[in-house]
């Protein structure tokens, strides 16, 4: 990462990473996720007693954030080092280890293992649930041998039923 692209305050800071998210997420204000409720529905709680971003929907009651429905819901890791390793992971031409990774975010190893797998996961081809070719419709499939390639050293190769009996391969015993 460029020393251009670390000066974005949303990388060092973990209110101005949850508004940047809040302004991708919800273009329009924030929207509950439980019941799909917008607008004016919904209460953006404040005090001592709720976390910063903590929203209320007047229709179900549930509360939210900006994270619930997400890769990052549930998550002790702070939203600004989330933001950061999406933007390194998608940024990255060839791809990226979770070691490097590890020392680029200053994190634990453990940590950045469970960040590349949830945001891979979310980046993967989406999967419909479909069968394979369609439903009700058939599959076309080239031969296939499953097994060894090469034969150990000194073994001859026989195939099928030669293999079990003593006479070599005739099938007769």
């Amino acid at each position: 990462m460029s020393a251009a692209e670390l000066d974005n305050p949303a990388f060092q800071d973990n209110d101005l990473a949850r508004e940047w998210f809040e302004a991708r997420i919800w273009p329009d204000g924030p929207k509950c996720p439980h019941c799909g409720s917008f607008g004016e529905g919904v209460t953006r709680m404040f005090g001592k007693k709720h976390r910063p971003g903590c929203f209320q929907c007047n229709a179900c009651r549930e509360q939210f954030t900006v994270t619930v429905g997400t890769v990052m819901e549930r998550s002790k890791i702070p939203l600004h080092i989330w933001l950061k390793a999406m933007y390194l992971l998608s940024a990255s031409k060839k791809g990226m280890s979770t070691h490097q990774l590890h020392r680029m975010l200053g994190v634990s190893l453990k940590s950045t293992w469970f960040l590349i797998h949830r945001i891979r996961e979310a980046m993967r081809e989406p999967f419909f649930g479909t069968q394979m070719g369609g439903f009700r419709k058939p599959v076309q499939a080239d031969e296939t041998f499953v097994g060894r390639r090469t034969s150990r050293a000194g073994e001859v190769r026989q195939r099928g039923y030669a293999r079990r009996c003593p006479g070599g391969g005739s099938g007769r015993l």
